[in-house]
């Protein structure tokens, strides 16, 4: 693993921090959570249009740019500096491996090339509680995660010559604003139940999306309900997909899970780099006794503590991105360790802060909910470290005989 970065990587951050300083401030933020979309669409027009960040990591055959995974979790890494609230995560994350991994000719053809341009945008309808288990994050996914219909989640059954989906998810990530919908359904009934990937447009009829109040308004979700909705079918009929061999729904997520855990590591990282950059610029102005906080030895080794949290956590996010193209699967780790550096970090930049840390006027608070709004989502870190113990078989240990 060569831990040098290219120019072109460089240029990636480079740029995208400088764009994101100037489009992304606390103030632009903070409007664009009070739109309907939950995001700022002209940010999201230039991420799209002079970065080309939504097809960064797809083969230019569609549009895309062509990188890899490395240089999207360094994008990633620079959105999670700013807490930009952008469809990002949702469309180029969740979804477009998906339609790569899993989709037929035609709608790879129709469907990724307005993806990466950023008309279209696109979310992975699964209930918020069940996203790291379809995911395979926490543990398998090969159970009923997806629901049944009236019971919760959704149902698919065969018509006209199609299928028609029923049923209902929450907190589902930009739900009420994405143009189209990779639902997750269960079909089959009982005896040979199985959970299929449909597309869905956004406006399908039958369709009601009403945006869900969270914890962390940066990533804006929804509720879905879907009654008896048309919907096609992501891949071919038997659920073999066109261009991965030996792919399935469940494999194609759980790779999926990995990949999206290793971004999701970067970002964490950029938010904790920051929020600790914040706080030492605070200390450092911030008197007592006659003297900047900062020159006391408690507060020197506390933060110096989170400084090397936040370094081994960016150590471990770079090592997950360049793995995924290596068959090493570490991203749930990798994950685990950032999620953990960016909730102490803005837990003691809250605490340092003081009493202004508490205002609700400070962005202290929109640190602390991301971190806190990702591990319900994709965690926690402790099942996120306890899978990855499984999964190398850490605590297994081969009988002896005498």
């Amino acid at each position: 693993m060569d831990t040098s970065f290219t120019p072109e990587q460089d240029e990636i951050r480079r740029t995208l921090r400088e764009l994101l300083r100037r489009r992304c401030t606390p103030e632009q933020l903070r409007a664009a959570l009070d739109t309907p979309a939950g995001h700022d669409p002209a940010l999201w027009s230039a991420l799209s249009e002079r970065l080309g960040l939504p097809g960064l990591a797809l083969p230019e055959a569609y549009g895309g740019v062509g990188c890899s995974v490395t240089e999207l979790a360094l994008a990633a890494e620079e959105t999670g500096r700013a807490l930009a609230p952008s469809p990002l995560l949702a469309t180029t994350v969740l979804v477009t491996p998906l339609l790569l991994a899993l989709g037929t000719d035609a709608q790879r053809t129709e469907l990724l090339p307005r993806l990466a341009a950023g008309r279209l945008t696109a979310t992975l309808a699964v209930a918020g509680s069940q996203l790291t288990t379809a995911l395979a994050l926490t543990g398998g996914n090969a159970g009923d995660w997806a629901g049944g219909g009236r019971a919760g989640g959704v149902q698919a059954r065969p018509a006209d010559g199609g299928w028609r989906l029923y049923g209902e998810v929450d907190q589902v990530l930009d739900g009420h604003s994405a143009g189209l919908l990779v639902v997750a359904a269960h079909t089959g009934g009982f005896a040979r139940s199985r959970t299929l990937l449909f597309l869905v447009p956004g406006d399908a009829p039958g369709t009601t999306r009403v945006r869900q109040t969270a914890l962390d308004a940066t990533r804006p979700r929804a509720r879905i309900q879907l009654r008896e909705v048309p919907a096609e079918l992501l891949g071919e009929e038997q659920g073999a997909p066109a261009r991965t061999a030996g792919a399935t729904p469940l494999t194609a997520l759980a790779a999926l899970g990995d990949t999206a855990a290793a971004v999701l590591a970067a970002e964490a990282v950029g938010a904790a780099d920051r929020v600790l950059e914040r706080t030492v610029e605070h200390v450092g102005r911030r008197e007592q006794f006659g003297r900047p906080i900062g020159s006391f030895q408690a507060v020197k080794h506390r933060l110096a503590d989170v400084y090397v949290q936040v370094q081994a956590a960016r150590s471990a996010a770079y090592y997950a991105a360049w793995a995924t193209a290596h068959g090493e699967r570490v991203g749930g780790l990798a994950l685990a360790q950032a999620l953990e550096a960016l909730r102490t970090a803005a837990a003691e930049g809250i605490q340092f802060h003081g009493g202004l840390g508490f205002a609700w006027e400070h962005d202290a608070h929109l640190s602390f909910k991301r971190a806190a709004g990702d591990e319900l989502l994709f965690g926690p870190v402790h099942r996120l470290r306890a899978h990855a113990a499984e999964t190398a078989q850490l605590f297994e240990h081969a009988e002896v005989t005498v």
